[in-house]
C-alpha cells in the first residue's frame, strides 16, 4: 500500500464492510487491486452483527424451546414426552453472539487472505477520491482511484415513537437480557413477524399492530394467511388496519387507533418498531459528493456506477430490495467492472425470504403481477399436505406455486410457504436465471422423499397433469 502526503493511496476504497462492501473488497483483492476497506464497527454490517444472522439464531432457539414446550404438554403425536423445559435466555444470547463473533472473524480472515487492508475507523468522504478516516481519535486520509460506497441502511424511526427506553428497534430486540413478558410490535412486515413469532415462542405475550389491511402487505394473501394461522395458534394478538399513535402518559403502553377509529392501549414491557429501513445518507460525507438521487436512494446504472466518475454505490443505499444477497452480488460485479471485466448487475430475479413460521419464499412475479404486465398465465400450485417428506416432518401447512406464461410455459415467478422452504430458494432462482419452462422443471428428476418434489408437482399442475394430487 503506497503512502501519499501523510496518508494512504489505493486502487479501490470501499466505505462500509457490510455484505456488499466486504464482498466488493474481497473480490477486488483477488483481482490484484490494492484495496482498502473502511469500517468503524465489526465487519459484516447490519446483516451479520444485528440483523440476518443473529435473528435467525434467535428464531432457531425459539423454535427448539417451543417444540420442547409442546412435547411437555403432551401435544406431540410422536409418542415423545418429557418435563417442561427451562430457558436460560442469557445463555441463548451468548450462543447467538458466539456465532456472530465466529463470522466476524471469518470475514476478517477472508479480507486478509485477499490482501485487503481493513481500517477500523469511521470514514468521511471529502470528495470523490479522498476519504478521511478517524481511528482512535487520530485521522488519516486515503486517496483512491475508485470508490465503492456501501454505507448500508438504518431502521426507520417514528417521530412519535423515538427509540429509547422501552421503544426499541430490531437491533436492541436481538440483545435483550430477558424475554419481555409483554411485547407490542409496530409493523407487520417480515422483520416484525420474524421477531414477533420468535418471542411468542419464547413465552412473550405478543401484539402486532399493522396499518395495512393484512400482514405482510407486500406478499400474496394466500402466503400471509398461513403465517396468520400460526400467529393465532401461538395466541398472538393481530391488529390490522390499526395505527400506532404514541405512548401513554406513563409510557407503559402503546396507544392504538383501531380500524374502526376507536382508541385503545396495549400494555408493553417493550415496544418493537419495525416499520422499515432507510438508506444511511448521513455521517459519511454524502454532502461532499455530487450524487444523483432516485427517490431517497443513490441512483446507479447497470454497472452500479453513480453520477460521479469512478464512484460506485452498492447495497441498501441504492434502493430496494434491501437484501444482503443483492448487495453481495452488486459488490462482486463492481469489483470486476473496476478490474476491467465485462460485467453488469442484471439478475433475472432476487429471491425474497421471510423466516416466519411457516417460511415464505418469493421469486419473480406473482400471478397478479404477471397479468398486470400483460402476460396470459398458467398457475400450478401443489400443497405440502400431499408431500410425503412434509408429512414426516410435521410440516404439512404450506404450498409451492409456479407462475408461467400460458403460450410457451416460460416460468415468470415461483412462491412457496412451509417449514424449511428457504432452502429451495436457490433452485427457484436458478430456474428463473436459466429461463426455465415448466417442462424443464417437470423433466428434472427431484429426489424422493424431499419437499422439493412439490416444486416439480407444481410445474406438473401448471401443465395439467400432477401425479400426486
Amino acid at each position: 500500500m503506497n503512502s501519499t502526503r501523510g496518508g494512504l493511496s489505493c486502487d479501490v476504497l470501499v466505505l462500509g464492510a457490510g455484505p456488499g462492501g466486504y464482498a466488493a473488497a474481497i473480490r477486488a483483492g483477488q483481482l490484484g487491486l490494492k484495496t482498502i476497506i473502511v469500517e468503524g464497527n465489526k465487519p459484516g454490517g447490519t446483516c451479520l452483527n444485528v440483523g440476518c444472522i443473529p435473528s435467525k439464531a434467535l428464531i432457531h432457539a425459539a423454535e427448539e424451546f417451543h417444540k420442547a414446550k409442546v412435547i411437555s404438554e403432551d401435544k406431540s403425536p410422536l409418542g415423545i414426552s418429557h418435563t417442561a423445559p427451562d430457558l436460560d435466555f442469557a445463555k441463548t444470547i451468548a450462543w447467538k453472539d458466539g456465532i456472530v463473533t465466529r463470522l466476524n472473524q471469518g470475514v476478517s480472515g477472508l479480507l486478509s487472505k485477499a490482501g485487503v487492508t481493513h481500517l477500523n475507523g469511521w470514514g468521511v468522504m471529502l470528495d470523490g477520491k479522498t476519504c478521511e478516516v478517524t481511528i482512535e481519535g487520530e485521522t488519516k486520509q486515503v486517496h483512491a482511484e475508485h470508490v465503492v460506497l456501501a454505507p448500508g441502511s438504518i431502521p426507520v424511526e417514528l417521530p412519535f415513537l423515538p427509540f429509547g427506553d422501552n421503544v426499541i428497534s430490531s437491533t436492541e430486540a436481538l440483545s435483550l437480557d430477558a424475554v419481555p413478558e409483554r411485547l407490542v410490535v409496530v409493523g407487520g412486515g417480515y422483520i416484525g413477524l420474524e421477531l414477533g413469532i420468535a418471542f411468542a415462542k419464547l413465552g412473550s405475550q405478543v401484539s402486532i399492530v399493522e396499518a395495512e389491511s393484512q400482514l405482510l402487505p407486500q406478499y400474496d394473501k394466500d402466503l400471509s394467511k398461513l403465517v396468520g394461522a400460526t400467529l393465532k395458534t401461538l395466541g398472538v394478538e393481530v391488529l390490522t388496519g390499526a395505527k400506532a399513535k404514541g405512548l401513554s402518559d406513563d409510557k407503559s403502553a402503546l396507544i392504538v387507533e383501531g380500524a374502526d377509529g376507536t382508541m385503545s392501549e396495549r400494555s408493553a414491557d417493550k415496544i418493537l418498531v419495525t416499520v422499515g429501513r432507510k438508506a444511511r445518507l448521513e455521517g459519511w460525507g454524502a454532502e461532499n459528493l455530487y450524487l444523483d438521487m432516485q427517490d431517497k436512494f443513490i441512483r446507479v446504472d447497470h454497472k452500479c456506477r453513480t453520477s460521479m466518475s469512478d464512484v460506485f454505490a452498492i447495497g441498501d443505499v441504492t434502493g430496494e430490495p434491501m437484501l444482503a444477497h443483492r448487495a453481495i452480488a452488486q459488490g462482486e460485479v463492481v469489483a470486476e467492472v473496476i478490474a476491467g471485466h465485462r460485467r453488469e448487475f442484471a439478475p433475472a430475479c432476487i429471491p425474497a425470504i421471510c423466516f416466519t413460521d411457516p417460511e415464505i419464499v418469493v421469486v419473480g412475479l406473482s400471478a397478479q403481477e404477471a397479468k398486470e404486465q400483460g402476460h396470459e398465465v398458467t398457475v400450478g400450485q401443489f400443497p405440502l399436505r400431499a408431500n410425503g417428506r412434509a408429512m414426516t416432518m410435521e410440516s404439512e401447512e404450506g404450498l409451492v406455486r409456479v407462475v408461467a406464461r400460458k403460450d410457451n410455459g416460460l416460468v415468470l415467478g415461483i412462491q412457496a410457504a412451509g417449514t424449511g422452504v428457504s432452502e429451495m430458494s436457490a433452485a427457484f432462482g436458478l430456474a428463473m436465471e436459466m429461463g426455465a419452462c415448466l417442462e424443464d422443471i417437470t423433466s428434472t428428476i427431484h429426489a424422493h422423499p424431499t419437499q422439493s418434489e412439490a416444486f416439480q408437482e407444481a410445474a406438473m399442475m401448471g401443465l395439467g397433469h400432477a401425479l400426486h394430487l
